[in-house]
């Protein structure tokens, strides 16, 4: 299986982008930092389109996030609990803790979760699990999906077309891991302090109505 998902990367397409970032999507572990960069570093060497590339990889996360919703609204919190605490979910990078994780996430920050769980590293290839065991409303989980996942695609293009201009491609991969870091941490940032504000505001409305 890997060696078929890198060998696609190996073949960038918008079908290879969409079939990873659909595999990326869901709870095997496969970085979009790979994808999507390499993508746009591509299209911006005049290969490929890069509104195209951000389309593809977008929808691949939707099919992704859709599989992962329907596991937790028709499977049920036992038995995802049970298939993260198994050899396979094991195999898939999946455990117990993680998938609380993405559970305790989703219940502190609402429906919302679903739009800035897609930009944190960890939460994002889960955060449609605790979504579909919600029983979320399916339009408005596939809307804010669609916003999160296409928010963070637009972020790895952007990246990927800067670094045409400023890095050789063998030292593409290199400089993709330095930048996404920095970018995490600053997604990381702006989610605290987002976090802070939703919760300062609803204990002034708490403290008024008292």
């Amino acid at each position: 299986m890997m060696q078929f998902l890198y060998a696609m990367l190996l073949n960038l397409n918008y079908t290879a982008i969409f079939v990873l970032m659909m595999v990326e999507s869901t709870v095997i572990p496969f970085p979009s930092e790979v994808v999507v960069p390499p993508a746009a570093y591509s299209a911006a060497a005049g290969n490929l389109n890069v509104v195209l590339v951000v389309v593809a990889a977008t929808l691949g996360a939707d099919v992704g996030a859709v599989i992962n919703y329907a596991a937790g609204y028709y499977l049920g919190r036992p038995v995802m609990y049970r298939f993260a605490a198994s050899r396979l979910g094991r195999l898939c990078l999946l455990s117990p803790e993680k998938l609380e994780r993405s559970e305790r996430y989703f219940n502190s920050h609402g429906m919302v979760a679903t739009i800035t769980g897609r930009l944190l590293p960890g939460i994002r290839q889960l955060i449609s699990v605790p979504a579909g065991m919600a029983k979320m409303h399916f339009g408005k989980f596939l809307l804010y999906t669609t916003l999160g996942a296409g928010a963070w695609n637009c972020i790895l293009a952007a990246l990927g077309w800067y670094l045409h201009s400023i890095v050789p491609q063998h030292q593409l991969q290199s400089a993709i891991d330095t930048y996404s870091s920095h970018i995490q941490t600053v997604i990381l940032i702006i989610a605290a302090v987002a976090t802070l504000i939703i919760v300062a505001r609803y204990l002034m409305r708490r403290s008024k109505a008292l």
